[in-house]
């Protein structure tokens, strides 16, 4: 199973919004906090990026071709030419309609920055623990031969951006949804394997990760503690702690966090009745499926499946 890809779909709320920013100096522009995660590739030029939100932390981050940033809560923040430059509202400034996707260009007449800046939507009040250990800020310079992957995809964006043909409507923004795990692998590859705890450590250890790999596969089999340390390979207790340690909450704590994970993406996103999302998430009846989502939700699972079509 890919764990990754399994855990950013079960957040994800729609499609990615961006819009290709272009700079020329002095130019500074202010944008406030919104639903999701945030990111900013560079893909002409050379920039700031300066917090004005303390969550974000420390001071002026310089920006150069290929660099990427992404803001797991996507709070507010300036993009500038210098960090000196006062800043303008981004909700002032209109953006060109144009494809494959629209078009943001600010500031005088000076030495040009073209960015692509967007923003994923992603549930933050249920944020994933893979999501929620990040950084508040992830800065990936991908010049002199770094994540070759990512700067692969920065490339290809940025040549359709530069130059739309014949079917770059639809490429962009499929490429700009791969960029999520593009930019996610490339910062836990990073990380060192010493590590030992975090699901950096979690995804690659020879005993966490299978277990993991079997709640995604079967969130509806009786795991037990046991059980799953078999799979992993050690004694009960052993298995506990170092689960524990590695994902942040103890495995039957997240076994029942993805099976209403996956009960909510399927009433989300299927017409699927009550009594088989019950099965498919480890439930023997629609009553007990239906208590414990409405534990975990705050809602009967008729109610949030209302409530999240009507969204």
């Amino acid at each position: 199973m890919d764990i990754l890809t399994e855990a950013l779909a079960s957040m994800r709320t729609a499609r990615p919004a961006s819009v290709r920013t272009d700079g020329r100096a002095p130019w500074a522009l202010r944008l406030p906090p919104v639903a999701g995660a945030g990111f900013h590739v560079v893909l002409y030029g050379t920039c700031w990026l300066v917090p004005v939100d303390p969550a974000i932390g420390g001071g002026p981050v310089p920006l150069s071709p290929g660099d990427v940033i992404f803001l797991r809560d996507a709070h507010g923040h300036v993009l500038a030419d210098s960090p000196d430059t006062p800043p303008v509202d981004a909700s002032a400034c209109r953006v060109e309609e144009s494809t494959p996707i629209g078009t943001l260009s600010i500031g005088g007449g000076g030495a040009r920055t073209s960015l692509l800046c967007g923003n994923y939507h992603l549930d933050q009040a249920r944020p994933h623990p893979v999501v929620r250990q990040l950084p508040t800020l992830i800065h990936l310079p991908t010049r002199h031969g770094r994540h070759p992957e990512l700067a692969a995809a920065v490339q290809l964006l940025g040549a359709e951006l530069e130059n739309p043909r014949i079917g770059s409507t639809g490429i962009v923004p499929a490429l700009i949804d791969s960029l999520l795990l593009y930019i996610l692998r490339a910062w836990f590859e990073d990380q060192p394997a010493a590590a030992g705890a975090g699901w950096a450590a979690a995804l690659r250890d020879t005993a966490v990760a299978p277990a993991l790999n079997a709640i995604h596969e079967a969130p509806a089999t009786p795991w037990t503690v046991e059980s799953l340390a078999d799979r992993a390979g050690l004694s009960r207790a052993a298995f506990a702690r170092r689960f524990t340690s590695m994902v942040g909450e103890p495995p039957m704590a997240y076994l029942t966090r993805w099976r209403m994970t996956t009960a909510a993406q399927l009433l989300r996103e299927s017409e699927a009745p009550l009594t088989t999302v019950a099965a498919r998430t480890g439930y023997g009846s629609e009553y007990a499926f239906a208590k414990a989502f409405k534990r975990e939700f705050g809602l009967a699972p008729g109610g949030y499946r209302r409530e999240a079509r009507a969204a």
